[in-house]
């Protein structure tokens, strides 16, 4: 069970960083004006986040696919509706389709996953229920990915679960274009 999300900013973006985020985005998929500016409050925070974030989104050793499958299963798990829909569209330009990014939201066997990517979910699963992954749910995990795959992933579910919990407490509200939550696809779709 979640507690109510705040419907209205806790801390306001910053409006001399949102200006120049939005100016540095222009040309983006993305419009992540309203994390940045409001993260700004803490210059410290802002410059390590960003930081540990492109490591891990850009310079791990997971493909880029299975950090998205990662962060957007965490970003559900957690109820943060901003991550979700920032990462949706990250996902998307990584040509993960429609479907995958809501059966992302859906029990592990109700989707058509490799058992890599299976494996991949309940590893961020474990982690967001208990802080731990199983010794059963390592054992798949690592039978699939390598030592530095393992950490990548490791790192990249706890840092987007801080990240959700930072951006559901702030009260950080989606930027233009941001999607929400992903709706079930069609029978024909």
């Amino acid at each position: 069970m979640h507690l109510p999300r705040p419907t209205t900013p806790r801390l306001e973006p910053i409006p001399k960083v949102a200006e120049r985020a939005r100016e540095a985005m222009a040309d983006s998929f993305a419009n992540a004006v309203n994390v940045i500016a409001t993260i700004a409050h803490s210059r410290p925070i802002s410059k390590a986040f960003g930081e540990f974030a492109m490591a891990i989104l850009y310079r791990g050793d997971l493909s880029r696919r299975n950090v998205e499958i990662a962060v957007l299963r965490m970003g559900w798990n957690c109820q943060s509706v901003y991550e979700f829909g920032q990462h949706t569209l990250i996902a998307q330009a990584e040509g993960m389709t429609d479907r995958e990014i809501y059966l992302v939201t859906r029990p592990i066997a109700e989707g058509n996953w490799t058992p890599a990517e299976a494996a991949l979910l309940q590893v961020v699963d474990d982690l967001y229920s208990d802080d731990c992954v199983s010794d059963a749910t390592w054992a798949e995990a690592v039978s699939h990915f390598s030592e530095a795959e393992m950490v990548h992933l490791v790192a990249a579910s706890g840092c987007y679960r801080m990240v959700s919990g930072l951006l559901n407490s702030t009260g950080v509200e989606r930027d233009d274009g941001v999607p929400g939550w992903p709706t079930a696809p069609s029978a024909s779709g």
